[in-house]
């Protein structure tokens, strides 16, 4: 079976910066890999309403290299804000999310994982309600660090210094370095950076660009501090 679209060692310099900039512009989107590794992204527009899986070339998500996936297998609908994914039995060897075989229709969350034949699909959504839930902009009163979290968030948001769409996050050693502090301290500084900000429950790859959003969005960390 395919890894996790998602799974760090998966994913180069390029696709991170991809993934970013389709965040970045707020729909929903599914993110997959051919079978060169290729990374594809495909949106799902904030004006459409359905979008097909399948193997064969009418679908809109077409996965034509996997044998194992149906000619229409399922079916991706809008309902309000949210999407969801619908298996109404036409797929011979179903559809699963996070591993769990679904049958009828079942509401996607960012981060949940679908798999069609052997080919898993993320599903990724960063919704502007789900942000202000998660952290109030404008605000650093609800966000409660301490100093040395402070200096590694920094660190970790100085490659984004005058709104750079294409840098990547820094790793934990590069942190480290500039921080003069060890790696593992700087990976206990992270996960409380992590819990602080509701975001312990994302995909280890996409924790980092999360932190670096919200960071600039609560104001904890503004441009004039890199």
């Amino acid at each position: 079976m395919a890894d996790s679209p998602l799974a760090p060692h998966s994913s180069s310099p390029a696709d991170l910066t991809e993934q970013l900039e389709a965040r970045r512009h707020g729909a929903a989107f599914l993110l997959y890999r051919d079978p060169n590794g290729r990374q594809r992204i495909h949106v799902l527009g904030q004006t459409d309403s359905r979008a097909t899986v399948g193997r064969g070339g009418e679908a809109e998500v077409t996965l034509d290299w996997d044998e194992q996936v149906s000619r229409l297998h399922a079916t991706l609908e809008r309902l309000g804000d949210d999407w969801t994914v619908v298996d109404a039995g036409l797929s011979r060897n179903g559809t699963f999310c996070n591993g769990k075989r679904i049958s009828g229709r079942q509401r996607l969350h960012d981060g949940d994982m679908l798999r069609f034949g052997r080919t898993i699909v993320a599903y990724c959504h960063t919704r502007e309600d789900s942000r202000r839930e998660t952290v109030a902009p404008d605000t650093t009163a609800d966000v409660q660090i301490s100093p040395a979290q402070r200096r590694v968030l920094t660190a970790l948001c100085r490659p984004y210094k005058g709104g750079n769409v294409y840098a990547v996050p820094p790793t934990n050693g590069q942190i480290a370095e500039t921080q003069f502090l060890s790696v593992d301290v700087v990976k206990t500084h992270l996960r409380m950076l992590f819990r602080t900000f509701g975001i312990e429950h994302l995909p280890q790859n996409q924790k980092r660009a999360r932190l670096v959003e919200l960071a600039f969005q609560s104001g904890v960390v503004r441009d004039s501090d890199l």
